[in-house]
C-alpha cells in the first residue's frame, strides 16, 4: 500500500509521552484521511520505553519501532529512521510533546503542492530557557547560516518535513542532524522553506541535550562544509594549500641561493629563513600528498552507519 507519511519520532526515555504522542498523531492522520506509518526509534532507553512502543504497535499496526541496543544519539536514529521510511512525505518530531502533529497536514501540503524538498519548522515562540537554550541557538542559527548560506531561523528544529528522495540521498552521523538542511543542500536539493510552528512547553521529563552539543555541533559543521565543498576532490584543497606553501618555501630558497652564489654575503644555513623556506617547502609537500592520498581513499567507510539493533517490530514485513 502507498503510503502517504512516515513520521519519524527518535526518543530516549520518553515512556510517559509516547501514547499520547500516538494518539495525537493517530487522530490527525484519521482526519485528514491520510495513510501512514509511524518509526518509533528508540535510542537507547533506560525506562520502560519499548514495552511501550510494543503496546502502542500491538493496538496500531502503523506503529513500528526500532530499538539500538546502546545510546548512539539522534542523528543515528534519525538515519535508521530514514532508511526504514516508505511514505511520500517523511515528517520528523520529537517525542516529548514539544512539537504539535497538528503541523503534519500544512507540512505535507507544502511538500506535495508546493514543491518544497524540505520545510522546516520555526518555533518563533519558544518556552525554553532563554540563557541556556534561546540565546546560544540564535547564535548558532547565525553562523550556521552565514557559513552555509541556507537561511533558516531555527535550524535544529526536530519538527520537519522532506521529499522522500531528500531522506534517501543522505546521512546523518554525530551531530549531523543539526544541519540536514545544509547536507540537502549540498545533495543538490535547494528548496528549501520553513513554516512558523507552535512550541509547547514539556509536559514530561527533561532534556537529553546538554553543552557539548554546541562544540559537537560546531564541529560537525566544519566537517558537513568541508565535504560538501571538497568531499569528492579533496585534492582541490589540500593540493592548492600544499602548492602555494611549497611555492613561497621554494621562493625564498630561491632567493637565498641566488644571493650566495651571486653576492657571496652571508651563509645559507646560517638565517633563520632557510629553515622557514624549508619548512614550508615540508608543508607543502605534505599536503599535496594528503590531497592525493584523499582521492585515491573512497570517503565513506562501509560500516560507519552500522548500528546494533537489539529488537524491530514492523507488522508489515
Amino acid at each position: 500500500m502507498n503510503l502517504n507519511i512516515s513520521v519519524i519520532v527518535p526518543l530516549k526515555n520518553e515512556e510517559e509521552s509516547l501514547p499520547e504522542l500516538a494518539a495525537w498523531i493517530d487522530k490527525v492522520m484519521q482526519a485528514h484521511h491520510f495513510t501512514y506509518e509511524v518509526w518509533m526509534v528508540d535510542d537507547g532507553s533506560t525506562d520502560d520505553s519499548w514495552n511501550v512502543i510494543q503496546q502502542l504497535g500491538a493496538q496500531n499496526h502503523c506503529i513500528k519501532g526500532i530499538k539500538f541496543q546502546r545510546n548512539y544519539g539522534k542523528s543515528a536514529a534519525l538515519n535508521e529512521g530514514f532508511s526504514a521510511a516508505q511514505g511520500d512525505v517523511i515528517i520528523t518530531m520529537d517525542a516529548d510533546l514539544q512539537d504539535s502533529p497538528d503541523e503534519i497536514p500544512e507540512l505535507y501540503r507544502m511538500i506535495t503542492e508546493d514543491g518544497y524538498d524540505l520545510v522546516s519548522g520555526w518555533k518563533k515562540k519558544r518556552y525554553d530557557n532563554a540563557f541556556t537554550k534561546n540565546l546560544p541557538s540564535k547564535l548558532y542559527n547565525y553562523t550556521t547560516t552565514r557559513m552555509s548560506g541556507v537561511r533558516l531561523h531555527d535550524m535544529n528544529c526536530g519538527l520537519k518535513a522532506y521529499r522522500k528522495k531528500v531522506v534517501k540521498s543522505i546521512e546523518v552521523y554525530g551531530e549531523m542532524h543539526r544541519y540536514i538542511p545544509v547536507i540537502a543542500k549540498w545533495n543538490g536539493f535547494r528548496k528549501i522553506g520553513e513554516k512558523v510552528v507552535e512550541h509547547r512547553a514539556r509536559k514530561y521529563g527533561v532534556s537529553k541535550f546538554g553543552l557539548e552539543r554546541f562544540v559537537n555541533g560546531f564541529l560537525d559543521l566544519a566537517s558537513i562544509m568541508f565535504i560538501g565543498k571538497f568531499g569528492k576532490r579533496p585534492m582541490h584543497l589540500f593540493g592548492a594549500l600544499g602548492t602555494l606553501f611549497f611555492f613561497f618555501g621554494f621562493m625564498i630558497a630561491f632567493y637565498l641561493t641566488f644571493a650566495k652564489f651571486f653576492y657571496d654575503k652571508y651563509n645559507m644555513t646560517d638565517r633563520p629563513v632557510f629553515y622557514l623556506a624549508l619548512l614550508f617547502m615540508i608543508i607543502g609537500s605534505q599536503l599535496f600528498l594528503t590531497g592525493f592520498i584523499g582521492e585515491l581513499v573512497t570517503r565513506n567507510a562501509p560500516e560507519r552507519n552500522a548500528y546494533l539493533v537489539e529488537a524491530r517490530m514492523d507488522k508489515s514485513n
